[in-house]
């Protein structure tokens, strides 16, 4: 079924016991379930690590402003920074231009009990590229259609089957910001000293791409959204929902994979006593 971003709310009153609950009363509660979620993703992530069977690759994607930097700083902040790398992807070097798009993502792959966070991803080669067919360098000659997008979804599908075959759990949020909240917070950002070095030129000058971009991002919602790897489409005019809804998907995915620390044989059990009689005797 064709994604239709207009028919996504990007608010915090989702449904009408949210309104009757009030915002104050909702923002309180989430407030207390992102702290609740960051306690048990520390908790979640160290399992991760201690069992090395599974690496978790987050992707996060969004039109400017739309909170990508904040919600890592906020959700991710409890973790143990040996296992969570961040990844922000700008503009293509010359060496990674003399690659497959793919190419430069699998290099940061997050390895077996890690967790990897994308900041931006393989998908802004269908989406700013598709707003912008002409930075599409390098490549064998032929017509820009339906069917060469077709098939950069068909291998952006196709990579991500590999990894979860792999023991890879991806999760994939789109954060739904409205035009007018973006408006907003670029405002912000002209305003406060302290903001002006976030702001850039090329924001305002993606802005009127806004009915463009939000078309390519319905497309690779639609084509890539996989049962085993699907998009969640995250309301993100307020950050405190973006940040505690994530934090729940990705703590629950982790839970969810049932994993267990390491045990112990007996051997080494034996050894262990040894070791301890050795110490509390010096």
């Amino acid at each position: 079924m064709k994604v239709r971003l207009g028919e996504y709310y990007t608010g915090w009153a989702q449904n009408d016991a949210l309104k009757e609950a009030g915002k104050e009363a909702v923002k309180e509660r989430a407030m207390e379930i992102l702290e609740e979620n960051r306690a048990q993703l520390a908790s979640a992530q160290e399992l991760l690590w201690a069992s090395n069977i599974y690496s978790v690759l987050i992707i996060l994607q969004g039109m400017d402003t739309a909170g990508k930097d904040g919600t890592i700083k906020h959700v991710m902040s409890g973790v143990n920074p040996q296992g969570c790398k961040v990844h922000s992807f700008r503009v293509p070097t010359d060496e990674e231009l003399d690659h497959t798009f793919l190419w430069r993502y699998w290099r940061a792959l997050p390895n077996r009990g890690e967790i990897g966070i994308f900041n931006r991803s393989y998908y802004e080669d269908v989406l700013v590229v598709k707003v912008h067919p002409e930075r599409l360098v390098n490549l064998p000659p032929g017509k820009r259609g339906k069917k060469f997008w077709n098939a950069r979804y068909e291998d952006i599908n196709a990579f991500e089957r590999h990894l979860i075959r792999n023991g890879t759990v991806i999760l994939k949020f789109y954060l739904h910001i409205s035009e007018d909240e973006q408006k907003k917070r670029l405002l912000d950002r002209l305003e406060d000293a302290e903001k002006l070095w976030k702001f850039s030129l090329s924001d305002l000058e993606e802005r009127k791409f806004w009915g463009t971009y939000q078309e390519a991002y319905e497309d690779a919602l639609t084509m890539t959204s996989t049962e085993e790897a699907p998009w969640y489409i995250i309301p993100a005019d307020h950050k405190w929902v973006a940040r505690t809804l994530i934090a729940d998907i990705i703590t629950t995915r982790i839970q969810s994979l049932d994993l267990a620390y390491p045990t112990v044989s007996g051997e080494a059990i034996a050894q262990l006593k040894d070791a301890r009689r050795q110490l509390e005797e010096e």
